[in-house]
């Protein structure tokens, strides 16, 4: 009885062939969790006899390959970065190739913006302002002064005869489109003297970027007029001053088309606006430094004006009277 109940408990025995092959695919594919099951086949298996349940194991397609999950991870995890990030996460091997880091989360961490841009951010954080061109406050420019006869003081920037001859041209470049004109510029020789200027005229070809071509009363100020030509530094200024900003409106100017300019101000104009139907109106700025309202929107109302760090006034009361220089109660705040 005991053989024959044996037997009954150990049914797979009558197929021996199938037995012994799937044995050893259980050791194949045995983990700690399983270890129990494992001790209990290899005690029935001294008369070749039993499987201990093996028959209802069924082997996995690839089962010896184990390890792959880990590989394919490594794979996907090396092929998302650029190619600089993906060398910089390789390592040589004795043969010389290279092999994946053995931790692929490092590899995808310069997947994440990178701290670079901080710098750009930086440089423009330096003394700019919202509405500045070429000229940014707050940065030193590198040129060559020059010297010129500047006459009665009129220049390019049409603000008339003057007395006063600590002025310079601005090359055409940074000049851009009268943009500098008025501009104050506190400009260093080497030796160490400084003059401060304001911007009224042009000074075109062959003037280069960064050059300024000085009154000679201002030059002299900073190197013999002998000396013909200079290395400099110079930036924007934002000066101490009482007077206030003025208008003035073209010759030829009418309720049907008018220039405008502005006189005096601190700092350098970015905009002029006109109060039309309802609206402001930003109007184009000519090269010799004044507004213009082609169809005359505007003329004879509200103005406003934007200097290069974003701060606006507004003008009333200003009438078309041409070439009249008139006052207002405004200035642009000192930076």
């Amino acid at each position: 009885m005991a053989s024959s109940s044996h037997r009954r408990s150990r049914r797979p025995e009558r197929r021996p062939e199938r037995r012994t092959g799937r044995v050893p695919m259980v050791t194949v594919v045995a983990v700690a969790a399983v270890a129990l099951v494992v001790s209990l086949v290899v005690a029935f298996r001294p008369d070749g006899g039993g499987d201990g349940g093996a028959g209802t194991v069924k082997p996995v397609a690839g089962a010896e390959a184990s390890g792959s999950p880990t590989a394919a991870a490594d794979t996907a995890a090396s092929a998302s970065p650029t190619p600089s990030t993906a060398s910089a996460t390789t390592s040589p091997t004795a043969g010389g190739t290279t092999s994946p880091s053995a931790t692929p989360s490092k590899s995808k961490r310069p997947a994440a913006k990178p701290a670079a841009p901080a710098a750009p951010a930086a440089r423009t954080a330096s003394g700019s302002a919202p509405q500045a061109g070429r000229i940014q406050p707050g940065t030193s420019y590198q040129g060559i002064a020059t010297s010129y006869d500047i006459g009665n003081g009129d220049g390019s920037c049409s603000y008339g005869p003057t007395s006063d001859v600590m002025t310079a041209a601005m090359n055409t470049a940074d000049y851009e489109t009268s943009k500098a004109c008025g501009a104050y510029v506190l400009v260093r020789a080497t030796g160490g003297a400084s003059i401060t200027v304001r911007i009224t005229n042009e000074c075109p070809a062959p003037c280069q970027p960064g050059q300024l071509d000085l009154s000679r009363q201002a030059f002299a100020k900073l190197a013999p007029l002998s000396a013909g030509r200079i290395p400099i530094t110079w930036s924007l200024l934002s000066p101490a001053t009482s007077d206030t900003i003025s208008i003035r409106y073209k010759t030829g100017s009418t309720q049907y088309w008018c220039g405008i300019q502005a006189i005096g101000h601190r700092n350098p104009l970015a905009r002029l606006e006109v109060r039309a139907n309802g609206s402001w109106l930003a109007l184009p700025r000519t090269g010799y430094n004044y507004f213009l309202s082609e169809q005359g929107r505007g003329c004879g109302g509200t103005i406003r004006l934007t200097d290069i760090y974003g701060e606006q006034l507004t003008v009333e009361g200003i009438a078309v009277r041409p070439e009249t220089v008139q006052p207002t109660r405004v200035q642009f705040a000192r930076h």
